[in-house]
């Protein structure tokens, strides 16, 4: 919206129309945050409980833990383009920093007419009896967001995931292995494939194999001292195949908590069986960048992403 303050009005009255102006469109904002739908994963209690009780945690960063009923949230735009985005948060497996990563990225989708859906799944060290549970969750939230493409008007075949660290891990888990079951069918919903169309991994984890394997996210889901085969289960390039989704991936060379090795393994393993593949690597920005910090040269990743996607056909 453009001001238009004629040249008689005082600077103070335009300073005092400004304030206002930009005092009505917080609150729109905030009203628009409080009013994103959430849906449920699951009908009742999700598999392998208990889990933890009571509420979710919430810190006044965004940042998630105490998840005993995994859901989506929905950020939908007012001009769909056909597409819809799975977007994985950051946090080691040991709690999701929503506001950090997939709330800044899902807005920036929905800007883009992309119907975001924001994840936000169990944690294996809150009193799970299984240490899949993130992965059960990938793969319900991909099926639900499937079966819901009339209702928000999206393509069933453009649908991608979007991961950042932990959550680059939980995204290429998904785009990898969507045909292992990890969890019991409950419904007509998991009749349908949990496999993303694209997939965007950004500063992920992606080996749990020395020399690469001291990652936090290791740590929740395969404990301190894991053994050569529960490593290779939960690396993610050695389950690349000819049926895994392109992908694009973006990472800092001076990444200190996921080496870069992560996304050099991941796009090796995607070019020995012929899949797309786009990787960005920057010379700086470390680990944890979100969208970018501003003037820096990650901060380019969303025109990379935005500009792959036309290259596949998938941004029409």
């Amino acid at each position: 919206m453009n001001l238009h303050i004629k040249s008689n009005i005082s600077p103070l009255i335009s300073a005092l129309a400004v304030v206002l102006f930009l005092f009505n469109s917080n609150i729109t904002i905030a009203q628009s945050t409080t009013q994103l739908e959430e849906i449920p994963l699951w009908r009742g209690t999700p598999p392998d409980g208990p889990g933890p009780q009571g509420a979710e945690n919430i810190s006044a960063k965004g940042s998630y833990t105490n998840i005993s009923a995994p859901k989506l949230i929905v950020h939908r735009p007012d001009h769909p383009n056909g597409i819809a985005m799975l977007v994985i948060s950051v946090g080691g497996y040991a709690h999701i920093e929503a506001g950090q990563e997939s709330t800044p990225a899902a807005n920036w989708l929905q800007s883009e007419g992309i119907t975001a859906f924001e994840l936000i799944y169990r944690l294996p060290g809150e009193g799970w009896t299984n240490a899949n549970v993130p992965f059960e969750d990938g793969q319900r939230a991909m099926r639900i967001i499937r079966s819901l493409s009339k209702k928000y008007g999206y393509d069933t075949h453009r649908i991608g995931i979007m991961g950042f660290s932990a959550g680059g891990h939980l995204a290429g888990m998904t785009a990898t292995t969507f045909d292992e079951q990890f969890y019991p069918p409950v419904d007509d919903i998991d009749r349908i494939s949990a496999r993303p169309d694209f997939a965007a991994l950004l500063y992920p984890v992606i080996t749990m194999l020395p020399p690469y394997d001291h990652t936090h996210s290791e740590k929740e889901i395969i404990g301190k001292r894991p053994d050569k085969e529960a490593q290779k289960r939960y690396s993610v390039q050695l389950h690349v195949h000819e049926h895994t989704p392109p992908a694009f991936l973006a990472q800092a060379e001076d990444d200190p908590i996921s080496n870069v090795e992560n996304s050099r393994l991941m796009y090796a393993a995607l070019q020995n069986h012929q899949i797309p593949a786009e990787i960005h690597l920057f010379p700086t920005g470390g680990h944890g960048w979100g969208m970018g910090a501003p003037g820096s040269p990650e901060q380019e990743w969303p025109k990379y992403f935005k500009a792959w996607l036309k290259k596949m056909n998938i941004y029409r």
